[in-house]
């Protein structure tokens, strides 16, 4: 059995909220560097220019990316030959604390979706386990904001919708998002599974490069006709106008029950945050 401590987890921790807060992963610059290039719109040419300044002060004034540093989003990868000393949960949260305090990082979490009392450390953390053989103990965070998670949706289509079923539901929900999103997207779908599981698919795709493609050939063909579409709806950058409405659609799959198609369809805005430490 391999041991952790609790210590080492929340010291991870706190270093990538963040440095995810602070600076984009290099696929999503490059990502941005690509869209100006190939922009034919001058004022969507201007706004990404305008997010590429942005990216290049923030990184300069150690500053955050955006001023919503969204819910801490975790997927954890947990071997089943590693003990965390002093619990995982309560260290994970332990880094959210201490790095959203210690890193002037906005507190955006309320106690009670009714009651709407501020944490004020942006605790809890919302945490996906996948238990693993062996001894990886691997921590992915992607901090959410909340203007993009609102325009998000989950459908639970009959299997004969099929396939234009899928891209009807996502069409429908980049164009109901447009600007209030805050384009160009990467948009994360989820299909298959259940009602619950759709939705977490939808959410980890997001962490996944936007220069990788599904391993599935019908996948990833369908990401790409589905990126062209999108890309076709004229939203452009920050919604005035373009070709670059969306970076890249990635989809997650999973088995489903004979009687339903789920689909969840997570928007996000081109602030895509996510960084990845293994113990």
């Amino acid at each position: 059995m391999r041991e952790i401590l609790a210590a080492d987890v929340v010291a991870a921790v706190k270093k990538i909220c963040i440095e995810a807060n602070l600076s984009l992963a290099p696929d999503m610059v490059r990502a941005l560097d690509d869209a100006r290039e190939t922009e034919k719109s001058p004022l969507g040419k201007k706004v990404l220019g305008q997010l590429q300044e942005n990216l290049k002060l923030a990184k300069e004034a150690e500053i955050p990316i955006c001023q919503d540093t969204g819910m801490a989003v975790f997927f954890v990868r947990l071997g089943q030959e590693v003990h965390v000393d002093g619990g995982l949960t309560e260290a994970i949260n332990e880094g959210v604390r201490q790095g959203y305090t210690e890193g002037y990082l906005r507190k955006s979490v309320v106690g009670d979706p009714l009651l709407r009392v501020n944490t004020k450390d942006n605790t809890p953390a919302i945490i996906h386990y996948d238990v693993v053989p062996g001894e990886e103990l691997s921590i992915t965070i992607a901090p959410k904001g909340f203007g993009s998670e609102n325009m998000s949706r989950q459908y639970m289509l009959k299997p004969a919708d099929g396939v234009e079923g899928v891209r009807n539901a996502v069409l429908k929900t980049v164009n109901e998002a447009g600007p209030n999103a805050c384009p160009p997207f990467v948009i994360g779908v989820g299909i298959g599974g259940d009602f619950e599981l759709s939705a977490i698919l939808a959410k980890k795709a997001l962490t996944r490069s936007v220069e990788v493609r599904s391993s599935l050939p019908h996948i990833r063909q369908l990401e790409e006709e589905l990126l062209r579409s999108i890309n076709r709806l004229g939203i452009g950058p920050a919604g005035l106008g373009g070709r670059n409405t969306a970076l890249a659609v990635n989809i997650e799959t999973y088995a489903t029950h004979i009687a339903g198609l789920p689909v969840a369809i997570n928007m996000c805005c081109h602030v895509n945050r996510h960084r990845t430490v293994k113990l």
